[in-house]
């Protein structure tokens, strides 16, 4: 029976990425911040006939114990997700800013998933490897790993660094079977990008991406999907864009 894990997965693209795992097959291990964040995603993988099991907490102040809760609650995971994710408090001049905005976005975005990954992979790597069964660490970043925003520098920073980690877990699991890929974003409608929809509807219209519409969890829990159930059984350590077009680049 396959398990599959996945941060933030109380709303937006985590929550898609869930219910789109559980339709697939997939038994679920939800986290977000509390039990009640979680509990709309956990209806919807009930409905779907599968099992869930909630561990709520905080992946920047506790990851470690988060990612062996995760790993451990439901048996051996098949697939974990990296979705949990900040965006900067305030954008501003890349001159300015302090340390805390700093530390807070680092501190989810790449200390805590770091140490999350860390902790599931290593016991994903100390079980029995099952040959017939696709196993992988899946890691949502953003276009922002490679598009430089500098209004936006911390997070930029921190999603570039993800798309380094999942270069080395990739390396490192690869010999446990254990294959680990990046999933970059780009306009996705979500509870996050609410507050900006005006801008960049005008964007899109005015030709942001070559595919001239917003992208929707739909379209990024696809693309988990197929990574977790193994279509692409001879790729590691890729990045897969789920943006329309955005990356690019245009004379």
């Amino acid at each position: 029976m396959a398990v599959a894990s996945v941060t933030g997965a109380g709303r937006g693209i985590g929550q898609a990425i869930a219910i789109a795992l559980a339709r697939a097959g997939f038994d679920l291990v939800l986290n977000d911040l509390s039990e009640e964040a979680l509990a709309e995603t956990a209806a919807a993988v009930v409905a779907c006939g599968r099992r869930h099991a909630l561990v709520a907490g905080d992946i920047g102040a506790d990851a470690a114990r988060i990612g062996d809760s995760m790993a451990g609650a439901l048996g051996p995971l098949h697939c974990h997700v990296n979705n949990a994710g900040v965006p900067m408090r305030q954008r501003g001049d890349l001159l300015e800013g302090g340390a805390d905005e700093f530390d807070h976005v680092m501190g989810i975005n790449l200390r805590g998933t770091f140490l999350l990954t860390q902790a599931i992979a290593r016991r994903m790597a100390g079980e029995a490897e099952l040959p017939e069964t696709a196993r992988s660490i899946i890691t949502v970043t953003s276009a922002s790993a490679v598009l430089a925003s500098p209004e936006r520098g911390a997070y930029c920073i921190s999603k570039a660094g993800a798309s380094m980690m999942v270069k080395l877990f990739a390396l490192r699991l690869a010999e446990h079977g254990i294959m680990c890929h990046e999933i970059r974003p780009g306009v996705i409608r979500t509870p996050m990008t609410a507050p900006v929809s005006a801008r960049y509807d005008a964007m899109i219209a005015d030709g942001l991406t070559p595919v001239a519409r917003w992208g929707e969890g739909e379209d990024v829990a696809r693309t988990v999907t197929s990574l977790a159930t193994g279509a692409l059984p001879f790729s590691t350590g890729d990045a897969f864009h789920v943006d329309g077009g955005l990356h690019l680049h245009r004379l």
